[in-house]
């Protein structure tokens, strides 16, 4: 458990994900400060994951942020939405999202470095198995890499 006066420094994991503390403090910048705690290291439970959802790889129009209380935990999922805007830039988003994770008592984040795919979900806003009809820039296409897929 991080105390309030700990300082913890980078971990080791440099991964796909990057992991932060989350001693946030809500201010005038909390795209800043998300970003500045974003290589501090995995601290333990309860774990936020960030991920961010658009039509392409410019603009994010969908976040996605949970909170897991413990391993095995079922996560409490909170989404956001900007049909103009790309929400990684919205300060207003970002912040509800930093109260979020504030409220949930979060000790360690997990956030995807980039746009992670398409933000229709598959079963809900097109047929399972298919690719969305919305979003043509993600269809055959690698989630993490953005490459497509040879086929």
């Amino acid at each position: 458990m991080v105390g309030a006066n700990a300082r913890p420094w980078a971990s080791s994991n440099r991964d796909r994900y990057t992991y932060f503390a989350m001693a946030i403090k809500i201010g005038p910048q909390p795209a800043k400060r998300l970003r500045k705690k974003a290589r501090q290291g995995m601290r333990g439970y309860p774990v936020g994951t960030i991920a961010f959802y658009g039509p392409d790889n410019r603009r994010a129009s969908k976040a996605a942020v949970s909170c897991i209380q413990a391993e095995g935990a079922e996560p409490e999922l909170r989404r956001w939405f900007s049909e103009t805007a790309d929400v990684r830039a919205d300060e207003t988003i970002l912040a509800e999202i930093a109260a979020f994770l504030k409220q949930s008592s979060a000790h360690s984040v997990a956030m995807a470095d980039g746009i992670i795919g398409c933000p229709h979900e598959e079963g809900v806003d097109y047929p399972m198995g298919e690719p969305c009809p919305h979003c043509p820039y993600w269809k055959g296409r690698d989630r993490w890499t953005g490459e497509l897929d040879p086929a």
